[in-house]
């Protein structure tokens, strides 16, 4: 197996050879007996004349090849949400053209399972906004995705959360919204580890508060409501949710830190699944729900027991440039030609930060090819500077 010279964090090189990897199947065989979603990523066009910082370039083809690779495993596809850099070098002219082709591309492919975030990313941080600014920007991106057929992801506002004064201010414009749409939506709740202009999200700085204001909305629009996903990283907030929430509304985990033991639930209930980390475990994620679904739980933790380390590395502080190490992964596996990121955001994590993620991917069997796992890396490694 390939042997290269990965740098540590006393600032030496030490060998590391890599382990063979394990063979999952690239289909899934059975229905789940979870829901579970790839918060999917972009492939950025790394031949393209446009500035990154300023504007979007989207390889659009393999994007949405990456797209069907996720619903061969059996996974469903979040579109335009934040692992796709939503508000964060993708802006909402590029989100419009990824929705349409990604719902496109989904109606090609039997049991194909895909929501379309909707948000207000569109809006121009001004000081005066106002909740009327926000419900009419909500209102334009949710008439897109229905206009498209897609079901929505409602995200979580940075613009209600700068002009929102008290928490009947976050109702007044979920329930305009909630009241419109054709079917039921997800709640998307993105904790502000994930994105610090969300901090103090309904209207309470502590999780807990904003908690009991999220229930009554849900509770008041229950029939509206297909579920909420909750991105906070803590496990016990996530099942206190979980035991309140009305009838009929489901749970989808956004806890990247830990997925395995709130998939599989508790005597009282389960989470199912809309991840970001799905992207980057896309074949483990697969074949742990495959198992699970046969009644086989012992493999369900057996296999996902070391992509937990490895997706608590990619979302380690500061959480919001997690997406650096799932295109990382992408392209160390061959799904993309290059590690080149929409808004230039490769550089947002150090070279110690990518060689870890590399010896916690193949501890995790997650590195397909080793030969070209390695010398992906090695050529990463002497763009730095060191001889691999």
């Amino acid at each position: 197996m390939p042997t290269l010279n990965l740098p540590t964090a006393d600032g030496a090189l030490s060998p590391f050879t890599m382990s063979t990897p394990k063979d999952f199947p690239t289909r899934a065989n059975r229905p789940f007996n979870r829901i579970a979603y790839s918060a999917a990523h972009v492939v950025a066009d790394p031949l393209s004349d446009a500035d990154p910082w300023v504007e979007a370039a989207i390889d659009w083809d393999a994007t949405i090849a990456y797209r069907v690779k996720l619903y061969d495993l059996g996974l469903g596809v979040a579109e335009a949400m934040d692992t796709a850099q939503r508000g964060m070098g993708l802006d909402w002219a590029a989100s419009q053209e990824l929705i349409r082709r990604s719902l496109e591309a989904a109606r090609h492919i039997p049991g194909a399972r895909i929501a379309c975030g909707a948000g207000t990313d569109h809006l121009e941080p001004i000081p005066d906004l106002t909740l009327d600014d926000v419900i009419r920007a909500y209102e334009e991106q949710v008439e897109f995705v229905e206009g498209q057929g897609g079901r929505i992801i409602l995200m979580a506002s940075r613009a209600l959360a700068a002009c929102a004064k008290t928490p009947d201010d976050y109702a007044k414009v979920y329930d305009r919204i909630l009241g419109q749409v054709r079917e039921p939506v997800m709640i998307h709740w993105l904790g502000e580890m994930f994105d610090p202009a969300l901090a103090g999200y309904w209207g309470h700085a502590d999780h807990l508060e904003a908690m009991n204001v999220c229930l009554d909305l849900l509770a008041a629009n229950a029939s509206r409501i297909d579920g909420i996903k909750i991105s906070l990283l803590d496990k016990d907030k996530e099942i206190t949710m979980r035991r309140r929430l009305p009838d009929g509304v489901r749970m989808y985990t956004g806890d990247d830190f830990n997925y395995a033991e709130l998939i599989a639930g508790d005597e009282v209930g389960y989470s199912d699944a809309l991840l970001g980390i799905f992207d980057a475990i896309a074949p483990a994620a697969s074949a742990a729900l495959d198992a699970f679904a046969g009644g086989d739980g012992d493999r369900f933790h057996d296999i996902l027991a070391p992509t937990v380390p490895l997706s608590r590395h990619i979302f380690r502080a500061p959480t919001r440039f997690y997406k650096t190490g799932v295109v990382f992964m992408a392209w160390l596996n061959g799904h993309q030609d290059h590690f080149v990121m929409v808004g230039g955001q490769q550089s947002t994590r150090s070279l110690l930060h990518l060689a870890e993620l590399f010896r916690l991917a193949d501890a995790a069997g997650l590195l397909r090819d080793p030969d070209l796992a390695s010398n992906r890396m090695a050529a990463l490694l002497a763009t730095h500077g060191v001889a691999a």
